[in-house]
């Protein structure tokens, strides 16, 4: 199981990086290189990059998340 993820948003600045064990979010500071800064230049260009995520939902607060907006 993965112990971290790194997300990007559409419209948002720059990239955070979710800690699943600590359960913290921090904006994501480190220079990228490698496929990272790769993948991070695609997304610039408005291509969506992902790997091994198999359910994402941008909200624009957490309580929509429980309001019932995406249940079955």
């Amino acid at each position: 199981m993965a112990g971290a993820v790194l997300i990007g948003i559409h419209g948002e600045e720059g990239l955070w990086l979710v800690d699943l064990e600590k359960g913290t979010v921090v904006r994501y500071t480190r220079r990228l290189s490698g496929d990272l800064a790769k993948a991070e230049a695609w997304r610039a260009k408005g291509v969506r990059v992902e790997k091994d995520v198999d359910f994402a939902v941008a909200l624009k607060s957490a309580s929509s998340a429980a309001s019932g907006l995406y249940e079955g």
